[in-house]
């Protein structure tokens, strides 16, 4: 079984999107988000958003299985210290069995690569099994907020590394 993370380009943005949108529709059911009450939901990203995001100099990662796509994260530099990491999706049918873990060890790597010392998210508040994941992984919370245009609470993590 060959697992490899690869720096992601255009020719993977239909794959990837489509890898997004599986997976985080999972989590849309469980809280009821819908195109219309949560529009910026990856659960409904078009292929040409994310294409907009690789030209804007977003660095985007797949995890492979052999040659399947399992997985995909983004990392977007915020200042010389701090990288966002987006869409960290695995789909449904490959979680539980460690390939986010192996998304999240190589986003520290790559950030500690670029002289950075912290990974920061937002997640679905009430998403308290996510929550406990990132937990596990070292991330503390570092805010919590309501939006108004949003059905959910955004829960603000922080990875110092």
């Amino acid at each position: 079984m060959g697992i490899n993370i690869i720096q992601l380009n255009e020719s993977h943005i239909a794959q990837s999107a489509e890898l997004i949108r599986q997976s985080f529709k999972t989590v849309a059911d469980k809280f009821g988000l819908s195109i219309k009450n949560a529009p910026t939901n990856a659960a409904f990203l078009q292929d040409g958003k994310l294409l907009e995001d690789l030209s804007s100099g977003i660095t985007m990662f797949g995890l492979f299985e052999n040659s399947t796509q399992l997985g995909f994260m983004a990392l977007k530099r915020k200042d010389k210290d701090t990288l966002y990491l987006e869409e960290l999706a695995v789909l449904p049918d490959f979680r539980h069995k460690g390939y986010g873990g192996l998304l999240l060890d190589y986003a520290r790597d790559y950030v500690k690569s670029l002289q950075g010392s912290k990974i920061s998210i937002g997640i679905i508040y009430e998403n308290i099994i996510l929550l406990q994941w990132y937990e596990k992984y070292g991330f503390k919370i570092a805010g919590i907020k309501q939006f108004s245009h949003l059905p959910f609470t955004v829960c603000f993590l922080s990875l110092h590394i």
